[in-house]
């Protein structure tokens, strides 16, 4: 708790900080002068000139190079700006050409670019912002440093002919009287200098953000969305294909099977009983193990179990019927009615789990594994590790691109650490 009267931001628990943040702030909004003036300069005189020469063949280039020059004064900003709005640094997707274009087409594509359009408007807007920033700036500073101070030098001033201000308020014209009025102005500048610089910094570093990362940042969100629109595309197709071709190759094959015998032992039943019998008695193991295949197959599909009791029981079934010993660790709020995840992402965290499973029986040659599905603020983290021979990976063609298509598919990742001789690591993050 602050003392009563001071500003919780010059409470002496948080004045460091308040100062690194004072200091910081000034030198953001001092340095933005020289460089708005040249990016003005630049960006005007180079727009202006490349209109002007834009019947030649010297005009095109000409904005080219303006536009170049604007993307290098923005690529500074935002680096600036990165440290005042406490932000990751926001790189944009500027408009390249392929590795075979031509020179003229090199020279060309920043003009099909609107991000670079945008690093040249800013270029022109910047000036005007910066020149009510810096100003209000040097002022709160100037009043701040010469009241606060003012007792140290009254006595070198001349005195005023006209009273100067503390008569004008009608406080008289004692030294004693003036010394406490404008020391008293210049701890009111003190006080609200961080408030001021900061306000004004963010001013500038907010016009940066608008028109140097808006763009940027909608574009990248469309991006991942097609991503992820692909990897659900591409996680469906897989699972289709899996799914087909285990059906052919185990429950199709025993199902035809089964025909045949049943129809042998319809034969065999009147002129060999015995044999009949031994026939529907292999018929029957027939059956058995058509159904065992099934319930395999179908555990890539939510289960019952996962629907009406959550993942922690969901994922504890699947774990029992594992061939090798299984560490399992779930967050039992993942159970509970009020906190359980989407029906989809349990569904992804019951897949990945499944699948990472199934591959560390059929490939690692591990002896144990563990499991563990956790809760964070940003959604669920699921790490499989085995003590195998590693090796695993997440190329085109293996079980887990796949699964990295699911993943990406609900806005996750999906990393795998696995060097050669092991441990394997699968880590996937979902949101939920």
């Amino acid at each position: 708790m602050t003392a009563v009267g001071i500003p919780p931001a010059l409470a002496p628990a948080n004045r460091p900080a308040t100062l690194r943040r004072l200091a910081s702030d000034s030198l953001y909004v001092l340095t933005s002068l020289p460089l708005a003036l040249a990016n003005f300069v630049v960006g005007v005189v180079g727009f202006a000139l490349g209109i002007g020469l834009v019947v030649t063949v010297v005009g095109l280039p000409v904005l080219s190079g303006t536009l170049a020059t604007a993307r290098a004064f923005a690529q500074l900003e935002r680096h600036r700006m990165a440290g005042v709005l406490a932000a990751a640094r926001v790189q944009p997707r500027y408009v390249t050409p392929g590795p075979d274009a031509g020179t003229w087409r090199r020279v060309l594509a920043p003009l099909t670019d609107p991000q670079s359009w945008l690093d040249l408007g800013f270029g022109v807007l910047r000036l005007p912002v910066t020149l009510i920033a810096v100003p209000v700036t040097v002022a709160w500073w100037t009043g701040a440093l010469a009241g606060s101070l003012y007792w140290t030098y009254d006595w070198l001033l001349p005195a005023d002919p006209d009273g100067g201000l503390a008569p004008l308020l009608g406080l008289g014209d004692a030294p004693g009287t003036r010394i406490a009025l404008y020391t008293a102005i210049g701890l009111f500048f003190l006080v609200t200098l961080p408030i001021v610089v900061r306000g004004c910094a963010l001013l500038q570093a907010g016009l940066a953000r608008g028109l140097l990362t808006g763009v940027a940042q909608m574009r990248d969100r469309i991006t991942d969305l097609e991503e992820q629109r692909q990897a659900a595309v591409s996680a469906e197709a897989t699972a289709l294909r899996r799914l087909e071709r285990d059906i052919h190759d185990g429950p199709q094959q025993r199902l035809v099977r089964l025909a045949m015998d049943l129809g042998r032992a319809r034969e065999q039943l009147a002129a060999d009983p015995d044999a009949a019998r031994r026939t529907l008695d292999e018929a029957l193991d027939q059956t058995r193990e058509t159904l065992a295949e099934l319930r395999a197959l179908s555990r890539g599909i939510a289960p019952p179990i996962l629907v009406d009791r959550g993942l922690p029981s969901a994922l504890a079934a699947l774990a029992g019927r594992g061939v090798i010993p299984v560490d399992l660790s779930v967050d039992p709020r993942l159970g509970t009615a009020a906190t359980r995840p989407d029906p989809a992402v349990e569904s992804s965290v019951y897949f990945v789990v499944a699948e990472a499973l199934t591959n560390i029986a059929k490939h690692s040659g591990a002896t144990a594994c563990s499991v563990g599905v956790h809760r964070h603020d940003g959604g669920l983290t699921i790490v499989v590790a085995d003590d195998g021979t590693g090796g695993a990976h997440l190329a085109k063609g293996h079980g887990l691109a796949g699964l990295a298509d699911r993943v990406r598919a609900h806005g996750g990742t999906l990393a795998v650490h696995s060097p050669p001789g092991g441990p394997t690591e699968v880590r996937a993050e979902l949101p939920g």
